[in-house]
């Protein structure tokens, strides 16, 4: 049994042919490996320049993860998950503490703990950051063309800016305080009922991404 995650970065890609080609991909895949389907979870226009794993359809494949049984994730490719090496890696850990398997049709044996995967694992992943590296480089330059024309151009607000999210990042500061680690804030927020901007739950990786940018001052 295993979960098939999809994902597109742009909204103008959702009708396109990103969604049918991962999943033609990842249903040859289990059919090649006698895996079944059991639910597919899509990603529909998710990218930013910090890459967080704060979104909705992967929030909710994690809850279902750790309550129905299923153990395996696939995807087209490791991008799918991220485009950033630290990202990538924190994800691949976390999945491997809790049992999961991250399954790759196209880089085969992701998880696989030796010096050599790992290499070729952390080569694939520092490509991937490098080409969204550019293509933030091109968007940077087009919102700047944009503002000095129209005068404005506003893009994704930071977790911090909207109402009620201060707080929330002063609940993750205060448990840090306490000794916790990033996992056990993830887990006591959502014991408290506190949920991500997207009405998910929250992950270890998420609360070290805001942390880290808090701290950073970004």
């Amino acid at each position: 049994m295993a979960f098939a995650y999809l994902r597109v970065s742009g909204k103008g890609q959702v009708g396109g042919d990103g969604f049918p080609r991962q999943r033609a991909a990842i249903k040859a895949y289990a059919a090649a490996n006698d895996l079944k389907i059991m639910r597919e979870f899509r990603e529909e226009g998710v990218r930013g320049t910090i890459e967080t794993m704060d979104r909705a359809a992967w929030s909710e494949m994690m809850a279902t993860l750790h309550s129905n049984g299923v153990k395996t994730i696939i995807v087209e490719k490791l991008d799918r998950v991220a485009r950033d090496l630290m990202v990538q890696e924190a994800c691949i850990a976390d999945l491997r503490k809790h049992g999961f398997t991250l399954v790759s049709v196209q880089e085969p044996d992701l998880m696989a703990n030796d010096p050599t995967r790992v290499l070729m694992r952390q080569l694939m992943g520092a490509v991937a950051q490098y080409d969204k590296s550019q293509i933030v480089a091109k968007l940077r330059g087009a919102r700047m063309r944009m503002k000095a024309t129209e005068g404005r151009c506003e893009g994704r607000k930071p977790y911090g800016f909207y109402d009620g999210e201060d707080a929330v990042i002063g609940r993750m500061k205060a448990l840090r305080v306490e000794g916790l680690g990033f996992d056990r804030i993830a887990a006591q927020m959502n014991a408290e009922g506190l949920q991500t901007r997207t009405r998910g739950r929250w992950h270890g990786v998420m609360v070290n991404r805001i942390l880290n940018r808090v701290r950073e001052g970004l």
